[in-house]
């Protein structure tokens, strides 16, 4: 187990329960870019990527420092003092090329996908003009978000890799470009003064191509299935943060020739309330609705007076500044996207469509037993202030897949790759 402490903005120090030794040896790892090794005072190998040393002198921007440091024959849970910086090594990890750098940077492209009718995928892609032999990552965001938050990720993995990230249908970009509702009666409480609807899925009938529709995990797992089928074509290295995690790993579950590793990121250990209507379907007829469109109409009083309220981008700001450790420096991008995404007529519906929608087919439990048997590739990484999924629900998942290696960030909240990109990037 590995713990990465930000003791300043810019300074780290990473400490390896199992030895240093450990650090490199997981199965995980990438397997593209050549490695240097150097030795520390008491001969500890390290291995470096010799293709991130060079842009040490590459970057002009800040610089993160990282000691790393061994332990050995201590148990997980143990806590161990952050006094040992006298005779550990440094390592400086470089910050990641941001939009203005365009020598270190690669190029990201926004693209869509239609996936199904009415249904526009948006994506976001980085590294296409790289060898095929380079390996494929495909990034899947957290609720209430989407590419976006992995550009980062985009700008300087795609100088080596091939990298994609997503939006789900029903989030971010990917939200239906057309009302899956229609009207027969006439109405003007949800008209704006321009003649717009202002709440789509709240008609009377469903449109013929949204029967059936409802945003969950089954969708997304079919989401992501397809894309990779159709537009990366071979298997992928998955990195989900949050829904995106629990997605990631129902995916490889259900798909592991499709993946060849998973990395969770503050994964959220369970997803949906309304029985699975495949697994328990004599459970499931009990509920009368689970997320179809057009929403009920005491579901639609509900929702509006809650979209209302967590539409507000003063709440908005709120719930950031709850889940990122600095939000003063980290949010102020991700909070306009969000509150860009709001604003679209089919934002309402879908978020209800979301928190209606049943379980998937298999739990988080049940996901991470599967491809532990099919001997899928997994890496933990979790930031350590997150309020909602807090570290103890990743030693969880390290109990029950001990090969796992695990790193835990500090201080990070719910979304170490966009508060830390450069320690994420580094540690795996």
């Amino acid at each position: 187990m590995e713990i990465i402490s930000c003791h300043t903005a810019r300074n780290c120090s990473i400490v390896n329960f199992r030895g240093v030794n450990d650090l490199n040896r997981h199965k995980f790892e990438l397997p593209l870019r050549r490695k240097v090794s150097f030795y520390n005072a008491i001969g500890s190998c390290f291995r470096l990527d010799r293709l991130r040393l060079s842009r040490l002198y590459q970057c002009q921007s800040s610089r993160t420092m990282c000691s790393l440091d061994s332990y050995e024959n201590v148990d997980d849970s143990s806590v161990v003092s952050e006094n040992y910086e006298t005779y550990v090594p440094k390592v400086e990890i470089p910050s990641l090329p941001d939009k203005e750098d365009g020598d270190n940077a690669a190029l990201i492209s926004s693209c869509f996908w239609e996936w199904k009718p009415k249904l526009n995928v948006h994506y976001e892609k980085s590294g296409s003009e790289n060898s095929k032999d380079s390996p494929a990552v495909l990034f899947l965001p957290g609720f209430g978000v989407g590419s976006f938050h992995f550009e980062k990720q985009l700008r300087d993995l795609g100088c080596d890799y091939r990298v994609w990230a997503l939006d789900f249908v029903g989030q971010g970009m990917s939200l239906p470009f057309q009302d899956p509702t229609f009207r027969f009666r006439d109405g003007n409480e949800d008209v704006l003064d321009n003649g717009e609807i202002r709440f789509w899925g709240f008609g009377d009938e469903t449109e013929i191509w949204a029967k059936e529709l409802v945003f969950s995990v089954d969708l997304w797992r079919d989401q992501v299935r397809c894309f990779i089928e159709e537009v990366i074509q071979e298997p992928v290295y998955l990195v989900g943060n949050s829904l995106g995690g629990f997605v990631a790993i129902y995916f490889a579950a259900c798909h592991p020739e499709l993946v060849k590793g998973v990395t969770l990121l503050n994964a959220t250990p369970f997803w949906g309330f309304l029985p699975n209507p495949r697994k328990s379907p004599k459970l499931s007829k009990l509920f009368p609705w689970s997320g179809t469109f057009p929403l009920p109409s005491t579901v639609r009083i509900l929702i509006k007076l809650l979209w209302e309220k967590i539409s507000d981008p003063r709440t908005i700001a709120e719930i950031l500044k709850q889940v990122y450790a600095d939000y003063s420096t980290k949010g102020d991008e991700v909070f306009s996207r969000i509150v860009k995404t709001t604003q679209h007529p089919a934002a309402a519906a879908s978020f209800a469509s979301i928190i209606f929608a049943p379980k998937g087919q298999l739990s988080f439990d049940e996901s991470l037993t599967r491809c532990r048997m099919n001997n899928t590739p997994i890496c933990l990484m979790y930031g350590k202030e997150d309020p909602w999924v807090r570290p103890v629900w990743g030693l969880q998942v390290k109990r029950k897949v001990p090969e796992a290696p695990y790193y835990e960030i500090s201080p990070a909240g719910h979304c170490p790759h966009d508060e830390v990109p450069e320690v994420s990037s580094f540690a795996p």
